[in-house]
């Protein structure tokens, strides 16, 4: 690649200020490369090289290529060219009829460690795996509690990993529900949850916790607005509530 067009190219970017779906829409009219690479004879992981000569995602350049394959050969394909057509394709490299694309999008998807299938896989295992420890915790304190799967059941459909049966106090902070979140909170991703998820909780259930087992920038502790708390761990000082008495009986452990 010559150095004029990897400036371009890098220009683009940079002062691109507009939604990442049309940078990328713009990028793949701007560097039509990949065809050229192949008819010029390269060697296997053109796309690779393409990449990493743009520090760009390896998978997000194959999804790129690949939509702008399929689209000028749209009448070809048995289905409409769709994000969601895109992303079985990604997914399984064997349904690309083209066997030499196929293989420089497996080796992006397999290459990448950071976008794509592969880590989706590993970000959702991951998850699978704090919620299961946040169960055994809450059985561990003997305390009853309904999982999302539960609730989903009996017809809610935004729902906490653990929502207490009774709930508890920590820190003097009444808590209703758990959320599990195998990842680290900044701000913008943790706006995103309270947006999405945790204001809805909090509008069925009551106030809650939130678990960044990865910790968490300080400044979200600021940020709860009476509607929950935030921690990196399980937390130690947990008073229970007795239900039997009449007043609200609190027995710390």
């Amino acid at each position: 690649m010559k150095v004029e067009l990897y400036n371009d190219i890098l220009k683009t970017i940079k002062t691109y200020n507009g939604p990442g779906r049309k940078c990328e829409k713009l990028l793949r009219e701007k560097y039509p490369k990949y065809q050229k690479s192949v008819d010029d004879g390269q060697d296997v992981g053109v796309m690779l090289r393409l990449a990493e000569e743009i520090t760009l995602s390896p998978a997000l350049l194959a999804r790129m290529i690949l939509e702008k394959y399929y689209e000028k050969k749209s009448e070809e394909s048995d289905e409409p060219v769709t994000r969601t057509f895109i992303t079985k394709l990604m997914k399984d490299t064997t349904l690309i009829k083209d066997k030499d694309l196929a293989y420089e999008v497996y080796l992006c998807v397999v290459y990448d460690d950071q976008y794509g299938s592969i880590t989706d896989c590993i970000k959702h295992s991951l998850g699978q795996e704090y919620e299961l420890r946040l169960q055994r915790m809450v059985k561990d304190l003997n305390l009853a509690f309904r999982d999302e799967e539960h609730l989903r059941k009996h017809g809610y459909d935004k729902t906490p990993d653990i929502k207490l049966e009774i709930p508890i106090a920590v820190d003097g902070f009444i808590v209703n529900w758990i959320e599990s979140k195998a990842l680290f909170g900044d701000e913008e991703g943790h706006n995103i949850y309270f947006r999405d998820q945790y204001l809805s909780y909090w509008n069925r259930f009551g106030p809650g916790l939130v678990i960044y087992w990865f910790g968490f920038v300080e400044t979200l502790q600021h940020q709860t607005e009476k509607c929950i708390i935030i921690r990196e761990d399980f937390p130690i000082n947990i008073t229970l509530m007795d239900p039997k008495s009449i007043e609200p009986n609190l027995a710390t452990i």
